[in-house]
């Protein structure tokens, strides 16, 4: 194949972004509206764009006096809040698809200038890929995957190919830190790489060690300078507290299923990722500079800490995996690796060939048409959320205080907020350890759960049709039942203020369950 440029060629960074976008905003799954958090990101948007500030007291739930809220994602709540309003929830995960899509055609890129074996390049961003798709999520840390691997690839050229352009390093950290909390991992990588320069500077042979001192001095200017940049968001210095805040509070850590370890009892890509990792690291130890090697530590454990963090091993992994196998596959001189060594580079021509991100452009662009004309639409998933519930809470109008299952609380913010308020949702950190055990009390029906209501004054439970809590309460002579689906479950106390609804509703049928104790 000769490398005459033809515009009809998708490249496989091209295929990598085409096939993620596609996948997700042409299946007729709910993907990235899976998590109800989108719900209060956008309505937190919203309510900045009305009032021309950022929050720094809860406006959601109605526990009194206000909780003080951290509202660190500010900016990409805004985003999410102009692309629903002209959008709506399509809007949203078509943006959010391009974000990722985006995402893993530039770090496909970034691995292919390491100039290894082209197939091995694609089969290690492919499992890389597959393993971040843990957390896709129409949420702001998608904003985060995008600048990490921009933030990395910048770094990294200019530790290993001598391209300069670290000074677009602090104009990246004034967005990112009022995008998302994950602007740590820009401070964290710029720390690795000066540490790994001073190392160098103090022990490597004269020439490397010129050159490692030019290259301390300079990122640690970047470092200071990205630093005052960093300070430039709405709660000043405070900000960059809250990551290590978070990391620090045992509740959220323990208790947020997505901050637990992986579950490995389950299919992950992230565990062959890592096994590759392992194999590739213990045989090549001692090809392993001081910068890879506290990225591959840091960044493994972290992973193995929280589920979380896997998108962000698997970014920063990738680069690394790629230029060991390079060195590895310099060694390798047979007729088998030749051939296949031979077929690679042809690929590599024809892809080098291609011109112009057709496939791309058009996918955005059908995808917007389809969207356009209604051809595709998406809305959170009714057979898992409280589509329906909300809708009979939206026409009753329930007064008094309510304790309700967090999930719901998310979705309860975006259809039904200000007209309800909430006692818990998404935003654990927020809530903390004093009102996180409240919730887990009454949910888990731990010891003296019901003296809980009682203490909040909770009028009305709003929960899961088939959760232990609903069951128990189908039995409360004090609580009656006033709404079922195959979701949810609406409660009222039995007390005057709730008179009309029980009068209303006199005989609503829980929903039966089968001998697994699903609906």
């Amino acid at each position: 194949m000769n490398g005459k440029p033809r515009f009809w060629l998708p490249s496989l960074a091209d295929l990598f972004f085409s096939c993620a976008f596609l996948r997700l905003t042409l299946s007729s799954d709910t993907w990235l509206l899976s998590d109800a958090d989108t719900g209060y990101h956008i309505r937190t948007g919203e309510y900045i764009l009305h009032n021309f500030t950022v929050p720094k007291y809860d406006i959601f739930s109605y526990i009194t006096p206000s909780l003080p809220w951290v509202a660190h994602e500010w900016l990409s709540e805004v985003i999410m809040a102009l692309v629903h309003k002209f959008s709506g929830l399509t809007g949203i995960v078509i943006f959010f698809s391009l974000l990722i899509g985006l995402t893993y055609f530039v770090l496909f890129r970034f691995a292919q200038s390491l100039k290894c074996d082209f197939l091995i390049t694609a089969l290690i961003v492919l499992l890389a890929t597959a393993s971040s798709s843990i957390h896709w999520l129409a949420r702001p840390h998608i904003f985060s995957l995008f600048l990490t691997v921009i933030w990395y690839a910048i770094l990294d050229r200019y530790q290993y190919q001598g391209k300069d352009r670290v000074y677009l390093l602090p104009f990246l950290m004034l967005l990112w830190v009022n995008l998302h909390g994950a602007f740590v991992t820009g401070f964290v990588l710029l720390g690795i790489y000066l540490i790994g320069n001073i190392r160098d500077a103090l022990f490597a042979a004269e020439a490397q060690s010129e050159m490692a001192k030019e290259r301390c001095k300079k990122i640690a200017i970047v470092t200071i300078v990205c630093l005052f940049a960093s300070l430039f968001n709405p709660r000043g210095y405070a900000i960059l507290l809250f990551p290590f805040q978070m990391v620090s509070n045992h509740f959220v850590m323990e208790n947020v299923p997505e901050f637990r370890s992986p579950n490995f009892h389950v299919v992950l890509p992230f565990l062959y990722l890592f096994i590759l990792t392992l194999g590739i690291v213990a045989v090549a130890r001692t090809t392993l500079n001081a910068v890879e090697f506290m990225l591959v530590l840091l960044f493994a454990y972290m992973s193995l800490y929280s589920a979380r963090s896997i998108p962000i091993f698997a970014i920063i992994i990738t680069p690394i995996l790629v230029r060991q196998v390079r060195v590895m596959l310099q060694k390798v001189n047979n007729r088998t690796a030749n051939f296949f060594r031979q077929r690679s580079e042809n690929l590599e021509l024809t892809d080098a060939s291609a011109r112009g991100h057709l496939w791309p452009i058009v996918s955005v662009l059908g995808v917007s048409a389809l969207a356009l004309n209604g051809k595709i639409a998406f809305k959170f998933d009714a057979t898992i959320k409280p589509v329906a519930a909300v809708e009979f809470l939206k026409k009753e109008k329930i007064r008094g205080n309510m304790f309700n299952d967090d999930e719901f609380g998310d979705y309860l913010i975006y259809a039904a907020w200000p007209q309800y308020k909430v006692f818990f949702d998404g935003r654990s950190d927020m809530y903390g350890k004093t009102w996180g055990e409240q919730y887990l009390k009454i949910a888990n029906l731990q010891p003296g759960w019901e003296r809980t209501l009682d203490k909040n004054n909770m009028a009305w439970v709003f929960f899961g049709a088939a959760s232990p809590l609903s069951v128990i309460l189908l039995e409360k002579k004090d609580w009656q039942l006033v709404y079922a689906d195959k979701v949810a479950a609406i409660f009222v106390k039995k007390i005057p203020e709730n008179r009309f609804l029980i009068d209303r509703y006199p005989d609503v049928k829980p929903v039966v369950l089968n001998e697994y104790g699903v609906p």
